[in-house]
């Protein structure tokens, strides 16, 4: 998107930075067996106008969890549920051919690096391209533990993951020698026919923003947990302390409300792109849902 102006004028705590195109919108689920088949959901949004379709990912929830729900309350049962991202999004590719299909987000941790580098790339190769890598180091302690991860090293261990994985997406002869990963001259096909934005997930900080900066192409906070614009100042200064342009960093709201007011403020913000979370419930309230969101797109 091409900024054209900032406003800042107190008592305003934000940077506004306006654009002079429309803000995207894209659609969340929870891909499980009990709502419609990401197949018949990619059509619906294409056919709607929504620019892109979100997937969520969790390979399995643990019985005995000590960790709490980071939103309160008992763990919905969608969590339990989901299936492989890849896949989903594979077969939502099949059937459309301007939608963006994106991980939102993808437990990198709960990957091999070489594996995860060939899954993404397959995406983006069916799918012409349409890939959107949506990271992030999750919340589920037990989760991850089984998955070999300790919990206290999880952004490090996703960070040397994530590195790794592009080092395989643009390199002939791909090699990775870290603390986690470690391989020697390999090649790695498919090779992704676009350059896969890498998106981060989570609330926003110091430690989030500087892997954002370092190697991520965008910021996706979930809306409701804190408000991303209240932070968004401290990622635009921590990229120019890091000597690179705070434009080349999207913002995406991932799980915003159908709500006119609510993404009339993340439009004057200059988001990239809201997404809204559909109810992974019965295929006839999934697609009324996507109906009522359809009606917010310019």
């Amino acid at each position: 998107m091409t900024s054209v102006g900032v406003v800042l004028t107190p008592p305003n705590r934000y940077s506004f930075t306006i654009y002079d195109d429309v803000m995207d919108i894209g659609a969340l689920i929870f891909p499980t067996d009990k709502t419609i088949r990401p197949n018949r959901l990619g059509i619906a949004l294409e056919e709607s106008g929504y620019d892109s379709l979100w997937v969520a990912e969790h390979t399995h929830i643990p019985l005995t969890r000590k960790t709490p729900y980071p939103a309160g309350g008992e763990l919905p049962d969608f969590y339990k549920r989901t299936m492989d991202p890849f896949v989903a999004l594979s077969v939502a590719a099949t059937m459309t051919s301007t939608l963006k299909l994106g991980t939102g987000i993808c437990l990198v941790n709960q990957h091999h690096a070489i594996n995860l580098a060939k899954q993404c790339a397959s995406v983006d190769l069916v799918s012409d391209g349409r890939f959107l890598f949506g990271v992030g180091v999750g919340w589920n302690e037990d989760e991850m533990e089984h998955h070999g991860v300790d919990p206290s090293k999880r952004r490090s261990t996703a960070r040397e993951r994530i590195l790794a994985v592009k080092e395989l997406w643009s390199q002939e002869a791909a090699e990775f020698h870290g603390d986690y990963v470690d391989f020697s001259p390999s090649l790695s096909y498919p090779k992704p026919v676009s350059n896969p934005p890498v998106i981060m997930g989570g609330s926003g900080g110091p430690v989030t923003f500087k892997h954002v900066v370092e190697y991520c192409d965008g910021w996706m906070p979930i809306h409701g947990r804190a408000d991303p614009l209240e932070k968004i100042d401290l990622l635009h200064q921590m990229a120019e302390d890091a000597g690179r342009d705070p434009a080349s960093i999207e913002l995406t709201i991932y799980g915003c409300p159908m709500d006119a007011d609510i993404i009339e403020r993340y439009r004057a913000a200059g988001a990239h792109r809201v997404v809204f979370w559909l109810p992974a419930t019965d295929e006839s309230e999934v697609l009324e849902a996507v109906e009522r969101g359809a009606a917010f797109i310019d």
